[in-house]
C-alpha cells in the first residue's frame, strides 16, 4: 500500500519494497492508496500505450488489488467502514461505563438528578422567551409562591396552579445562572387546547453508570439505532438534493463540527465521547454510499464486475471517480461557506 497524509508539500517519503510511505508537512485530511488500484481491470483490456510503466507493473503484480478475488476486494473496501462502526461502539461503551447523562423516572431519580428541558414547542411562550433546549431548571416562582420540588410533575402542577401569573425561572445552560420571566398560555398543545403550559418538555437527567456487560450491550443497540437514523437522514437529504429541495441548514462541515466539539466538551468527557462516536457513524454511512470516489462507489464497481464477468475499463472508472471527487469538494466548499456564514 501507499499511505499519505494531507496535501503537498511533502516532508519526506519512505519506500520499502513495493510500498511507499509519503509524509506531508501539513497533516490535513488523509488517504490510503491501495497498491494496484489505478490499474482497475485486466491490462489486456486496454492498449498498453495508455498505461504508465508503473501501472503495468502494479496490475500485473500478484499482490495488486485487482489481482485479488472479488470477495477480497470487497472485504478491503468495507474494512474502513467496519472500523468506523467498531470505533463508535468502543467509544459509546466507554462512555456508558464512565457514566452518561440519562433520563430517569421520578421514582428512580437520585439526589443528583436535575430537572432539564428536553424539548421546546415552536411559537410557545418558552420559545418566545428564548429559553434554551437542554437548560437545567434551578428554581421557579410565581404569584409569591416558590416551586420546592424540581420534578416534571411538580413543575406541571405549579404551572396549572398559577396559570395566569408571570413565572420567573432561574436556569443554567452550562454557564452562570440566568433569569427569565414567562407567562403560560392555553392552546399550545393541540390535543389539549384548554391546557395552560409554557411549551417545554422536561425530564429528570442524571449521570448513570453501567456495568461492563450492560455498557457493551446498550452501546451495541445505540450503534444500531444511530446507523438507522443517520442512514434514513442521509438518504432523505440526497433525495431532496436531487429534487433541489434539500435543507442544508442542518448540515455541518469541518468549521461547524469544530464548534460542536467545543460545545460537547463543555458537558464533560462522556458527552465528547458520544459526539465522537456519532461522527464516526456518520463517516461510516457516508463512505459506504454508492458514489464515485467513496469506498461505496468502488464497491459498486466490484459488484458490477462480478456480475458482468469482466473488468470495467479503467478510463471509465477514473473519469467517474474524478467527477465524484470534484462534486464532493464542491459540496464541502458549500457546506463550509454555510458554516462560516452562520458564525458571521
Amino acid at each position: 500500500d501507499e499511505f499519505g497524509i494531507g496535501f503537498p508539500p511533502k516532508l519526506f517519503s519512505i519506500t520499502k519494497g513495493e510500498t511507499t510511505y509519503s509524509f506531508n508537512l501539513f497533516p490535513v485530511g488523509g488517504f490510503v492508496k491501495i497498491f494496484g488500484e489505478d490499474g482497475v481491470g485486466d491490462p489486456s483490456a486496454r492498449p498498453a500505450e495508455d498505461l504508465s510503466e508503473r501501472n503495468e507493473r502494479e496490475i500485473s503484480h500478484d499482490g495488486a488489488f485487482t489481482s485479488k478475488s472479488k470477495w477480497a476486494q470487497s472485504a478491503v473496501l468495507i474494512a474502513g467502514v467496519t472500523m468506523n462502526i467498531l470505533l463508535a461502539w468502543v467509544l459509546m461503551a466507554t462512555a456508558f461505563g464512565i457514566g452518561v447523562r440519562s433520563a430517569v423516572s421520578e421514582q428512580e431519580a437520585g439526589p443528583t438528578a436535575k430537572l432539564t428541558i428536553t424539548s421546546i414547542l415552536p411559537e410557545s411562550p418558552a420559545a418566545q422567551a428564548q429559553l434554551p433546549n437542554g437548560a437545567v431548571i434551578l428554581g421557579m416562582t410565581a404569584g409569591g409562591d416558590t416551586l420546592t420540588h424540581l420534578t416534571p410533575s411538580a413543575f406541571t402542577s405549579f404551572i396549572t396552579k398559577h396559570a395566569s401569573d408571570v413565572h420567573t425561572i432561574v436556569y443554567t445552560d452550562g454557564g452562570d445562572p440566568r433569569i427569565v420571566a414567562i407567562t403560560p398560555k392555553a392552546g399550545i398543545i393541540a390535543s389539549q387546547p384548554d391546557h395552560v403550559a409554557l411549551g417545554v418538555g422536561l425530564s429528570q437527567i442524571e449521570i448513570v453508570k453501567r456495568p461492563f456487560i450492560e455498557a457493551v450491550k446498550e452501546s451495541f443497540f445505540a450503534v444500531l439505532t444511530g446507523l438507522r437514523d443517520i442512514t434514513v437522514g442521509t438518504v432523505r437529504l440526497v433525495l431532496d438534493a436531487v429534487r433541489f429541495k434539500a435543507d442544508f441548514s442542518q448540515v455541518a462541515g469541518p468549521v461547524g463540527i469544530v464548534g460542536m466539539v467545543g460545545q460537547a466538551s463543555a458537558f464533560g468527557v462522556t458527552t465528547l465521547l458520544m459526539f465522537t462516536a456519532f461522527i464516526s457513524l456518520n463517516l461510516a454511512v457516508i463512505n459506504i454510499l454508492p458514489f464515485p470516489a467513496l469506498d461505496g462507489g468502488r464497491l459498486l464497481f466490484v459488484v458490477i464486475e462480478a456480475l458482468k464477468g469482466s473488468p470495467i475499463r479503467a478510463q471509465y472508472v477514473a473519469v467517474l471517480n474524478t467527477l465524484g471527487f470534484m462534486l464532493l469538494i464542491l459540496l464541502m466548499v458549500a457546506v463550509t461557506w454555510h458554516d462560516i456564514a452562520r458564525l458571521l
